[in-house]
């Protein structure tokens, strides 16, 4: 498995996956930029048996409605570098990690399935990264319609993980969250606010759970594309309320601004063809995932 490249490989899910898939190549942004064709080209100069693509630019709801045009630009140059070198390069096998946002802001029905992602555009507060990573799916399905590779691509849910960044602009909610928590807990304030309602609805999957679909991947060459998602879904709130007895914290005064942006009120996507791809896949509870996070950072001395 030496011959495999995995972009972002110091990520949220690079840093999974280099537990379970030692043996493979993971780069950074520190050594290679995937936004410059000619570093994408020189990363190529070794020949790959497989590329797994996680590298992207990422960040909460503020940082997406402040930065659209890095969001787009940066993701739009890294993901057609990468499709269009491992192309060219005749790498077999290329597997990209997209983001449920992709899917249409509303929708007639839920959960989602795959054939639904082009029926309607996305969420307007994350609109230009999300158009970035729709567009790497048509770049992916356009090389397998004309050139015949084997490439796909899967579209988790929203991630957590011990291996997230801890800026509260840009690190994923449930992070952020558990990251309010802990700073609530050492100054005394037993009090934890967030953005929004509390209203909409969340898949949120450990991730250490997508790092292991894409071990399986790999292991199984598994070539289809499809959605990696838990069955479960709830509102803001109540994931909140489970992340504060998760962290022992029960004691605790939940409030909700009332006035941020929301985001997209539901995104909640069919796990079916994934678990027929991947019969008997389990989950990490959401409870047992978010515990193993506050482990974690309550050690981390920057929180």
């Amino acid at each position: 498995m030496s011959s495999i490249l995995v972009t972002g490989g110091s990520g949220l899910v690079g840093s999974h996956l280099r537990e379970i898939l030692p043996d493979a190549t993971y780069i950074s942004s520190s050594e290679f930029d995937l936004r410059s064709e000619n570093d994408v080209k020189r990363l190529f100069e070794r020949e790959w048996s497989r590329v797994i693509h996680l590298a992207a630019r990422v960040g909460g709801i503020i940082d997406n409605i402040n930065y659209p045009l890095e969001f787009i630009e940066d993701n739009l140059r890294m993901n057609t570098n990468l499709v269009r070198q491992a192309r060219l390069s005749g790498v077999p096998r290329f597997t990209a990690v997209l983001s449920t946002c992709i899917y249409p802001d509303t929708f007639e029905s839920y959960p989602l399935v795959e054939e639904d992602l082009h029926s309607g555009p996305p969420q307007s507060t994350n609109f230009a990264y999300a158009i970035a990573k729709r567009a790497l799916a048509v770049h992916i399905d356009a090389a397998n319609k004309q050139f015949e590779t084997s490439y796909n691509y899967v579209i988790p849910c929203n991630l957590y993980g011990p291996y997230d960044r801890f800026d509260p602009e840009r690190s994923h909610y449930l992070t952020a969250l558990i990251g309010k928590i802990i700073r609530a807990e050492r100054s005394g304030t037993k009090r934890v606010e967030l953005l929004g309602t509390g209203k909409p609805l969340r898949q949120f999957m450990y991730a250490g759970d997508l790092a292991a679909a894409l071990k399986k991947i790999v292991v199984e060459d598994i070539t289809d594309s499809f959605n990696v998602a838990t069955s479960e879904n709830r509102s803001i709130r109540e994931i909140a309320e489970i992340a504060i007895e998760a962290c022992g914290a029960t004691d605790f005064e939940l409030s909700f601004d009332q006035v941020s942006p929301d985001g997209q009120f539901r995104k909640d996507v069919s796990n079916q063809k994934m678990l027929e791809a991947m019969p008997g896949f389990t989950f990490t509870p959401l409870k047992e995932g978010i515990r193993t996070v506050y482990e974690a950072y309550k050690k981390k001395s920057e929180i």
